[in-house]
């Protein structure tokens, strides 16, 4: 996903979300697979590692050998919402306890060395707007360099429309950067929600699962859709790219998920789109996969008869 988000431009990419418990006892997977930074994703502009965890000791520990790999800077996550992170007291869990998540965010600096950003829900509950007053705990009193805001509530997750007056609010008031995150799905609406907030940057997330040209449509490289013939050769891509970092027996498994991401942008008429997801779903090797997307370059629309 980095690797590709850069070729479309993006100017900084952010690894996965990683424990930062489990860098510090070692981890096997962790160490080998998680943290591993290619070469090629620096082509372009700095490459993150985003952290997450509640000690602040463990935190430093796991931020020094970051920085020990190569990371250009440090990226926290304290605002995921999902209950096996917060239950630790990481993630969103931190918008209740300013003085543990400066504390964290602190180490992490110190520990590294490099620069620090931190990513941010506007409260954990509706009506809260506990992460803007952390927000500037954690500038002022951390050193923290640039707030990645999402404005919404983090039991929200992602539904409702995020409250870009708030992320305009923060944006106003606060003396470092803010990157806007949250609802930005399409040009239109990621140039809309730059606009009104004033944000220094947007941060694209599920808004380019399947669709890397959301970020030339931004840099205005581009005007139209990808055509069919785009779409497949990119996935092609996507697989080699997946084959190369997991092996290709992991990679089979773990694409499936990817598939009706990019078929959904094919111009199909609905009944061959499910039947196209539902053969690379079921296909057992890539091999099957590419002579699948192989009939479906070379037959353009009449993919359906294809796959009938």
């Amino acid at each position: 996903m980095r690797l590709q988000a850069r070729r479309y431009g993006a100017g900084l990419v952010v690894s996965e979300m990683v424990s930062s418990c489990a860098v510090h006892y070692r981890n096997e997977r962790t160490w080998r697979e998680l943290l591993r930074i290619d070469e090629r994703e620096r082509a372009g502009g700095p490459v993150a590692i985003q952290l997450f965890g509640s000690d602040p000791e463990m935190t430093r520990s796991a931020a020094a050998h970051v920085a020990a790999l190569g990371a250009d800077l440090i990226d926290l996550n304290m605002g995921c919402p999902v209950p096996k992170v917060c239950k630790t007291g990481a993630g969103a869990a931190l918008l209740d306890d300013g003085d543990r998540a400066v504390a964290v965010a602190r180490a992490a600096r110190e520990g590294s060395g490099l620069p620090v950003t931190v990513k941010l829900r506007s409260g954990r509950r509706a009506g809260e707007t506990s992460g803007v007053l952390l927000a500037r705990r954690l500038v002022a009193e951390a050193g923290v360099s640039a707030i990645g805001f999402h404005p919404r509530i983090a039991l929200a997750g992602h539904r409702g429309a995020p409250d870009y007056e708030l992320a305009a609010e923060l944006v106003r008031t606060l003396d470092a950067p803010v990157i806007l995150s949250g609802g930005l799905h399409t040009a239109q609406a990621t140039r809309e929600a730059f606009d009104a907030t004033g944000a220094s940057a947007v941060m694209l997330a599920r808004g380019v699962l399947g669709n890397p040209w959301l970020f030339e449509e931004l840099l205005g490289r581009r005007s139209a859709p990808p055509s069919d013939k785009e779409v497949l050769r990119e996935l092609d891509w996507v697989i080699a790219r997946a084959s190369e970092h997991l092996g290709t027996p992991r990679a089979t498994r773990y694409l499936r998920r990817f598939y009706p991401w990019y078929l959904e942008r094919l111009a199909l008429e609905r009944a061959p789109a499910r039947r196209l997801s539902a053969a690379v779903q079921q296909a057992e090797s890539f091999a099957g996969v590419r002579e699948l997307l192989a009939d479906a370059v070379e037959h353009g629309a009449p993919m359906a008869r294809v796959l009938a």
